[in-house]
């Protein structure tokens, strides 16, 4: 049993021992209960849109691992990242939807203390692995059209799948600091006033000051989001030089449709992210429903955009569908 998810056994007015699972006001309590979908008009309507959206999310990220897996002339550094940031994708959304889902479609508002604490985990660790693949994959471009020559020594399958295996024993070490610090915490509130449970809801449900907790995650996402992205823009400078060097136009082409397909991905999640952190910590006032709003968007939009930017964009595994589907369609 790890020291995170640890619970402290207590003695109940029974006279018999329990797992505490959290404090509210001097009483035990066992769950908590998603009140943040409490204003909304529809809400089986928006609960179909967002299990629709996640269920095109799991089956495209998932089509493109199988496609990547099957066909060994794609088992190359490039198609693997692809594959791990799949993979985050998937674990991404599946850390909020089901419960989003359950709550707006089934009503079931109900979540355990302890499914709270490590839905939380796993969706910080999906945000920061986010970053670390989208960053990693700037780092291949980068060597792939700075130093095309030596691109398969350098970055070799075994070294790819080491450096990603080591990005996510780091992201789970970042992301432990956020349980460890409030698992012990006393709770005045059982109601959470998001839509899942992250970080934010569990801090605002306890019953200390939640500045001091605020400001310390703020100095390590601000430590992560900008370390990012700037290696990301550092990378895409390098690129640019490298790209200027050349004289081939049909290289240039080239390299401008697999960097234009990862410009996409990192637009699209990185520019909720600064919206959604960035603006407010400037002082941009967002109100529930808007804060909400984003977070579903900042969820979803790069998950579902993702498979299908490499789908459609990657000429391996365009073709790779093309053929699959040609060979399903019926021959007259």
């Amino acid at each position: 049993m790890t020291p995170i998810f640890s619970l402290v056994a207590v003695w109940t007015f029974e006279g018999q021992w329990n797992m505490s699972l959290g404090n509210v006001s001097g009483k035990i309590i066992h769950q908590f209960v998603i009140g943040g979908f409490d204003t909304l008009d529809r809400p089986l309507t928006v609960g179909i849109v967002i299990l629709c959206i996640y269920l095109l999310v799991m089956l495209s990220n998932l089509a493109n691992i199988c496609f990547i897996l099957h066909d060994k002339r794609l088992h190359k550094p490039m198609y693997l990242l692809i594959c791990n940031l799949a993979v985050v994708d998937m674990l991404y959304s599946s850390s909020a939807c089901p419960t989003m889902i359950g709550v707006l479609v089934a009503g079931d508002k109900a979540i355990a203390y302890v499914s709270c604490f490590i839905q939380m985990f796993v969706f910080h660790l999906g945000g920061v692995m986010e970053m670390f693949a989208i960053s990693v994959m700037a780092f291949d471009r980068l060597i792939a059209i700075s130093n095309p020559l030596r691109y398969q020594s350098i970055l070799t399958n075994v070294r790819t799948l080491v450096l990603t295996g080591a990005l996510w024993l780091v992201a789970c070490a970042f992301v432990a600091v956020m349980p460890a610090t409030v698992l012990s915490l006393p709770y005045c509130h059982s109601t959470l006033k998001y839509t899942f449970c992250d970080y934010a809801a569990l801090v605002r449900a306890t019953c200390v000051n939640p500045s001091y907790y605020f400001n310390m995650i703020t100095i390590i996402t601000f430590f992560l989001l900008f370390g990012t992205f700037c290696s990301i823009c550092l990378s895409y400078i390098w690129i640019i030089f490298a790209m200027v060097k050349m004289s081939s136009k049909n290289d240039k082409r080239k390299m401008y449709s697999t960097c234009f397909s990862h410009l996409i991905v990192v637009v699209c999640y990185y520019v909720p992210l600064f919206v959604r952190i960035v603006l407010t910590r400037l002082g941009v006032v967002l109100t529930l429903e808007e804060r909400h709003g984003l977070m579903i968007g900042a969820i979803l939009g790069p998950s579902l955009v993702n498979p299908f930017v490499y789908c459609f964009r990657t000429k391996e595994i365009k073709n790779k569908m093309l053929k699959m589907f040609n060979k399903v369609a019926p021959t007259e």
